[in-house]
């Protein structure tokens, strides 16, 4: 911000430097992470690890005590591969910047504020911090697809703005609802620590929040409004049909590394809260309605698969994917099994990677003849081979073929379905019927454009100019899209990479559900 715009060659590697010493931080603490129950986080203050507490906000209220809000972040077994995923989407997505080539001070700087948002929603603990994390995601987001999107940017960017504000504004108002309701044990006053909201003693007996009060709202239970407020504002992150109509825009009209970020971090924030606030604060309410949870999933699933198959923009193709996919998260939340909640974790994490590689795959066609009509492409396979063969790469991984990251979530998803059937009747067989026929629509939809785009007798709209304009991958790409393959490869066939930090945090959170 305070640079010269005459160093506008260098805002790029400043961006890139960042971004890499961010990674190399979430490495370390990937390294240095502790595992075991004594450090599974949760509903245990003292287990998360990483931790720094400060107070932040205190005001005094007199007689009513005082009102304290802390910097408290922390981070478990769930939030550190998810932060680590973030720290490298955040790379991929700052060298996917070289091809802007307006303002690029105002581009950059939006994009290291979304960038501190992100990963500060990953780590704070204070529902307060959380929120404003939150909330300030909007803003560089609005920017970076309203200024420097496609023919449609200025519609996408409202869309999008208004549907993630309308979820948030309602999250407030349930946020300041637990602050209320909630008293610290030590100093007894009110708090908006989350850790201590997962606690019921910690409720004000009366509170509209309390499990002993039996509030009501609209002639509905007040804990049941406050879990459905909240799940709402997450599920439009997800995003769940029919709260999904704002991705396939934004990603159509965003530029590739706004794209990146929305596709392999943003939709993760959405399972993230979920997980760590709708499940964490309301158990009892999410175990009552995890039926109507996994068929939400489903029905995303399956609706998110047929339009998929429908069509013609290969960048819309894949949002459409994307919604498809994150209704895998969402099954295997409603499970409440360790397999399930396992598989969810590792389907975010596996769908971040896998998805930053599809859309810079589109933008590296996108940059060279600005046209994604799959129709307009045949033969590409024997022009870029290269290209080509990191396009097979990402389509088989995401159809779900066994050895890569994606196979191993939904086996580990459905797996989760069938052991909720059979221990806690919570959702039926027929689900994992339905997840299995969106894999299936799913390697519909991924092997026809494969065999439409790739293979057959080479044929291009542009003729010629295409033909001398679609050159093969250079070296940035190269070093870009590689460890993303490495990486959907290393996932899928050492899964433990993941599975190994989660275990104990997801231990935990369901013998957590289970005694409430």
């Amino acid at each position: 911000m305070v640079l010269p715009s005459r160093m506008r060659n260098s805002f790029k590697y400043i961006t890139l430097l960042a971004t890499l010493i961010q990674l190399g931080i979430s490495i370390w603490m990937y390294l240095n992470f502790k595992t075991g129950a004594n450090f599974a986080g949760i509903n245990h203050e003292d287990q998360f690890q990483f931790v720094q507490k400060l107070p932040w906000i205190s005001l005094n209220l007199g007689g009513m005590g005082k009102m304290q809000i802390d910097y408290f972040v922390g981070i478990d077994g769930i939030s550190i591969t998810l932060l680590v995923m973030t720290s490298l989407v955040m790379v991929i997505a700052t060298l996917a910047s070289w091809e802007i080539k307006s303002n690029l001070k105002g581009f950059f700087l939006l994009f290291l504020l979304l960038d501190m948002a992100v990963v500060g929603v990953f780590c704070a603990l204070d529902f307060f911090l959380f929120y404003l994390f939150y909330e300030l995601m909007l803003l560089p987001l609005y920017f970076l697809i309203g200024m420097w999107g496609g023919v449609r940017r200025e519609y996408a960017a409202i869309k999008f703005f208004l549907y993630t504000l309308f979820g948030s504004v309602f999250m407030l108002l349930v946020m300041v609802g637990l602050y209320l309701s909630v008293t610290d044990p030590v100093t007894g006053n009110h708090t908006f620590n989350m850790v201590q909201m997962m606690n019921p003693s910690n409720y004000d007996q009366g509170s509209v929040f309390s499990l002993a009060a039996h509030q009501t709202i609209m002639g509905m239970s007040a804990r049941t409004v406050g879990f459905v407020v909240l799940f709402i504002a997450f599920a439009i992150k997800v995003p769940i049909v029919p709260l999904h109509t704002w991705l396939p825009d934004a990603h159509v009209e965003a530029p590739t590394p706004v794209s990146i970020i929305l596709a392999g971090i943003l939709l993760k924030i959405g399972g993230y809260g979920i997980i760590r606030i709708c499940l964490g604060i309301f158990p009892e309410v999410a175990t009552h309605y995890a039926f109507w949870l996994g068929l939400i999933g489903v029905i995303s699933i399956l609706y998110g698969a047929f339009n998929a198959l429908a069509q013609r923009d290969l960048k819309r193709m894949i949002a459409y994917s994307s919604v498809s996919h994150m209704g895998f998260v969402l099954l295997g939340i409603a499970s409440q099994t360790a397999e399930g909640i396992s598989g969810a974790v590792m389907q975010m994490v596996s769908h971040g990677f896998l998805s930053t590689m599809l859309f810079f795959l589109v933008g590296v066609i996108y940059n060279r003849v600005h046209d994604r009509d799959i129709y307009h492409f045949r033969g590409l396979g024997t022009l870029m081979p290269k290209y080509t063969a990191f396009v097979m790469i990402a389509f088989f991984a995401s159809l779900g073929l066994p050895g890569f990251s994606a196979f191993v979530a939904e086996a580990f998803t459905l797996a989760g379905v069938f052991k909720s059937h059979n221990v806690n009747g919570l959702l039926p067989y027929w689900f994992a019927v339905c997840g299995t026929v969106g894999i299936l629509l799913g390697a519909a939809y991924f092997l026809w454009t494969l065999q439409r785009m790739f293979f057959g007798q080479e044929s291009l709209k542009g003729g010629s100019i295409w033909k001398i304009a679609l050159t093969d991958l250079n070296l940035r790409e190269k070093l870009t899209l590689a460890p993303l393959a490495i990486i959907a490869l290393a996932l899928g066939v050492m899964p433990s990479l993941v599975f190994d930090k989660v275990n104990d945090s997801v231990l935990a959170l369901i013998q957590f559900l289970q005694t409430k």
